[in-house]
């Protein structure tokens, strides 16, 4: 399966990048700001360590800026999988200076990718789930686990309306399989609310999300979606949507 697509040509404005800013939207998001803080400072208060794992998306990008902005005790890190879209690799520059930091990135294990390619081909992951879970693992996995290795929690930008399999996605739970905390501090927010912090607070964000890639994670497993269609259509788009994960998430 090639991973070229032929899609929509972005127009000039994309209407989820811009809401409409009402006093009311801007009152949701002054609120639920307020939330987030507090549960951050209480998250960083109480446990000795914790990190937030930022992979760039819009969601992410008000998650750094609200750590970075109240200068909270907290460490961000990013998984470079070696084949994010060059978009992304810019965002990091942009974020890095915008907020005069140096982010934490994990890479995979080179032996694992050269096995990988060597004994199924450098796109295998679009010839079964398997292989495109193998793959993920691989990229995002392992190297997540070394990230996480000597934290007490960690802080994620999901949200319970992105997709099928994140709908009763709680502020906090236990994640077991890394045998931390795990904190979703935007978990009731809606695509406008994201947008509009953005927007109010002139955050950094990927180009991508302007040319109708709402979901962006690596670029052959990454398209552009249809107007009405779900947010999470354009990642792993040859799949069913109940198995569109990677993994780092899977319970």
């Amino acid at each position: 399966m090639s991973g070229e697509v032929s899609f929509l040509k972005p127009s000039a404005s994309n209407p989820a990048t811009s809401p409409t800013l009402t006093d009311e939207l801007k009152a949701s998001v002054q609120y639920k700001t307020a939330e987030v803080l507090a549960l951050l400072k209480a998250a960083s208060n109480e446990l000795g360590s914790i990190t937030f794992a930022n992979s760039f998306g819009a969601e992410d990008m008000v998650l750094t800026d609200i750590i970075l902005k109240n200068q909270l005790p907290i460490e961000i890190f990013s998984l470079d999988t070696g084949r994010l879209p060059v978009e992304t690799y810019d965002l990091i520059a942009k974020t890095e200076q915008h907020y005069n930091t140096k982010l934490n990135v994990y890479f995979p294990q080179a032996q694992a990718v050269e096995f990988y390619v060597k004994n199924h081909g450098i796109n295998a992951f679009y010839e079964s789930i398997d292989l495109r879970k193998s793959c993920c693992h691989m990229r995002k996995v392992e190297p997540l686990q070394r990230a996480l290795s000597d934290k007490q929690a960690w802080i994620t930008g999901m949200r319970a309306a992105q997709a099928t399999t994140r709908t009763s996605l709680p502020v906090s739970e236990y994640d077991a399989g890394n045998k931390l905390e795990k904190f979703n501090p935007l978990s009731d927010w809606s695509e406008s609310e994201v947008w509009a912090y953005i927007r109010l607070n002139n955050v950094p964000y990927n180009a991508l999300h302007d040319q109708f890639y709402p979901s962006i994670g690596c670029a052959p497993c990454t398209r552009a979606i249809a107007m009405g269609e779900d947010i999470r259509a354009g990642r792993w788009w040859w799949e069913d949507p109940t198995s569109k994960e990677c993994g780092l998430h899977v319970k």
